[in-house]
């Protein structure tokens, strides 16, 4: 176990403890817990604790539980020189404890904003002046020892003592990278749906919304499929979920492979699809994407050693003629879907919303009976 490092040369538990601050806090922490746990406990249980505890020191325990943790953690005196770093924050700042204790923190913890390239006060200083808990502002990059660098997250806090004076500030810091990458899967797992990994219904409606205006400024249109997988549930039921589920991913895929880039395939739920258009000249451009997904899904597909014919029916609504916000388009897709439904199915149908009766659908022939 390595004994801390200072100028002092303390010796004895209790030099030791008051070399560090936050060991003295975590100290009466502990002595508290272990207190209340042997209190309410049996004689037996009692025993074991003293047991366990007998040959193990405030100190060490402390330092065990301050390596174990992910996140660094610095602390120092009031005059801003390092007293203790975890192995964590030895890691991250590239300074052993023994070469970092007694240096000034602004240059074992140097950080700077990660835009303007300028120096940036230190937190624990700033928690000592203010007597306070801060953070360090977003984009801020520590620089460490070999000249590479990370962007952190950090707060600071002032310590005190049981008198109310302040003995120093500790720092506790972490890769903000390793933050950014959580956030960002979060905010794509509440965006996209998780069996396809397709746009959901969220941003389908942030996508159609900005489509409209787009379409408004530049006097296009914008067309919004309906899809739905033809007799989806007996597959489902016929050969499990697991086939179900591989279907749907394939649909997904192959839907996505039948429009632009600029477009989007969204899974609207179960075995529903909503497919958008942007800015597209005319009803025929929609009509011509329709008929290449009923072309895409005429011929069954293997799926799982299974042999399962897959066909669409496909409602189709088109802004301005249909709708002038996203809801409106997306009822009207959705009543024209069921349109091609009740019209045999493996088709598709316009619906053209009359100013006076609204979702007034208009047939469209499937490929099949164009011929």
């Amino acid at each position: 176990m390595r004994q801390p490092h200072s100028s002092q040369n303390a010796t004895g538990n209790g030099a030791r403890t008051a070399q560090f601050p936050v060991l003295r806090h975590l100290h009466r922490l502990w002595e508290h817990m272990i207190r209340g746990k042997s209190e309410n406990a049996s004689p037996q249980v009692r025993e074991s604790y003293t047991r366990a505890l007998g040959d193990v020191s405030f100190e060490d325990m402390a330092q065990i539980t301050l390596n174990a943790i992910g996140d660094a953690v610095l602390v120092v005196n009031p005059q801003g020189t390092v007293i203790y770093l975890n192995k964590v924050a030895e890691t991250f700042t590239g300074w052993p404890e023994p070469d970092a204790l007694g240096r000034s923190v602004e240059e074992v913890f140097f950080i700077i904003d990660g835009i303007s390239r300028q120096r940036r006060a230190s937190p624990a200083q700033r928690a000592m002046d203010e007597a306070r808990i801060v953070e360090l502002a977003l984009g801020s990059v520590l620089i460490r020892r070999d000249g590479s660098e990370m962007e952190v997250e950090d707060s600071a806090a002032p310590i005190h003592d049981c008198l109310g004076t302040m003995t120093g500030a500790v720092i506790v810091f972490h890769d903000a990278s390793q933050s950014k990458s959580v956030t960002k899967k979060m905010s794509h797992l509440a965006r996209h749906d998780a069996l396809t990994d397709l746009p959901n219904r969220v941003l389908l409606v942030e996508r159609l919304t900005q489509a409209i205006g787009m379409a408004e400024r530049h006097h296009k249109r914008v067309a919004l499929l309906f899809a739905d997988l033809d007799h989806f549930k007996e597959t489902n039921d016929s050969y499990g979920h697991a086939v179900g589920d591989h279907l749907l991913r394939e649909v997904a895929a192959d839907m996505t492979s039948c429009v632009r880039a600029t477009d989007t395939v969204s899974r609207h739920g179960g075995d529903e699809f909503l497919i958008l258009l942007t800015e597209i000249e005319a009803q025929q451009d929609a009509a011509g994407v329709a008929e290449k997904l009923l072309a895409r899904f005429a011929v069954p597909r293997m799926i799982d050693g299974h042999e399962l014919p897959v066909t669409l029916s496909i409602g189709i609504s088109v802004y301005p003629e249909d709708g002038f916000d996203a809801d409106t388009l997306m009822l009207n897709a959705d009543t024209a879907m069921y349109g091609a439904k009740n019209a045999g199915r493996n088709t598709y149908q316009f619906c053209h919303q009359d100013p006076i009766k609204a979702g007034d659908c208009v047939h469209a022939l499937s490929p099949s009976t164009k011929s």
